[in-house]
């Protein structure tokens, strides 16, 4: 029996696989809610860039669920959003207090954004645990600390997208990360089965594998991405997509290429490197309109 299909993922493919178009005489409610649960005391930003990132992406509505030490801090940050203060543990996570309110509007979630910023191992993974139930019928992606659920489940029963990078593939894995370098999609297609998630391996050839063993590559020189809050952004971006009504490979794929062309947009015009992850939200727009059915190819 063949292997997977591997395919590339560039214009031609990005074109004859367009975003959910959004309705001339719609509104923000057909567009889709995201709520992002992100930010601590110590990395507020992290909720503000992820949260930012899935508006310019096409989300209609956000939420923000951050601890209470921070919801200031974001709500004065992003003020299009709706921000919900979560009571805090010892170590700086969410605790089960905060669940009521996140219930309330799971019904009404298009796509949930759990864990750029987030401190506390312990409380968050036990937060993560008692969530994602709540959220079966909306697209579910964990970034960063979030990840570490993975961990005390082994395999999900509900489908979920999950965004490593190699290193932190290595310590979700207990492989060694220049391994994981070297093989990056194998190592995708693997998890993606085990952990029954759409995986999306980052690095500078991005492997995109889902758990029925389909399989994209992305491939971009961008090395100023590599700097401090890009991956909070690459996960908003991909939410504000689901939000919108893509696959979680879809969004996944659009998300990863779009990260990456506004990487190139801002190296074009200020540097190779020293542009800032905040920086990269307000690209996102006039690149998804350039790869839309309705721009010249």
């Amino acid at each position: 029996m063949s292997g997977p299909v591997l395919h590339t993922v560039d214009d031609a493919l990005l074109r004859g696989w367009p975003l959910p178009e959004a309705e001339e005489d719609g509104d923000k409610e057909r567009r889709g809610r995201v709520l992002v649960v992100a930010g601590s005391r110590e990395m507020p930003g992290a909720a503000v860039l992820a949260g930012t990132a899935a508006l310019r992406a096409g989300a209609g509505k956000l939420v923000i669920a951050t601890p209470q030490s921070a919801a200031l801090t974001v709500a004065g940050a992003v003020p299009e959003a709706r921000v919900i203060a979560l009571p805090e543990a010892s170590d700086g996570g969410p605790t089960f207090v905060g669940l009521g309110a996140l219930q309330a509007i799971a019904g009404d979630t298009a796509a949930l954004l759990v864990g750029p910023g987030m401190v506390g191992p312990d409380s968050t993974v036990a937060f993560v645990q008692l969530l994602l139930p709540l959220f079966r019928e909306a697209t579910v992606l964990l970034d960063a600390l979030a990840m570490d659920a993975v961990k005390s489940v082994r395999r999900f029963d509900q489908q979920l997208l999950l965004t490593p990078h190699a290193g932190e593939m290595a310590h979700l894995t207990g492989r060694d990360k220049e391994d994981l370098q070297e093989e990056p999609c194998a190592i995708a297609l693997r998890q993606a089965a085990a952990w029954n998630a759409t995986v999306v391996m980052k690095g500078p050839t991005t492997c995109i594998a889902a758990p029925d063993q389909r399989l994209w590559s992305h491939t971009a020189q961008a090395p100023g991405l590599g700097t401090s809050g890009s991956g909070d952004v690459l996960a908003g971006v991909i939410a504000g997509l689901a939000a919108r009504g893509a696959s979680s490979e879809q969004a996944s794929a659009w998300g990863v290429a779009l990260h990456a062309r506004a990487g190139q947009a801002l190296a074009a015009r200020m540097g190779v490197v020293g542009y800032l992850a905040r920086e990269l939200p307000a690209q996102v727009p006039v690149l998804m309109a350039a790869l839309s059915p309705q721009a010249p190819a």
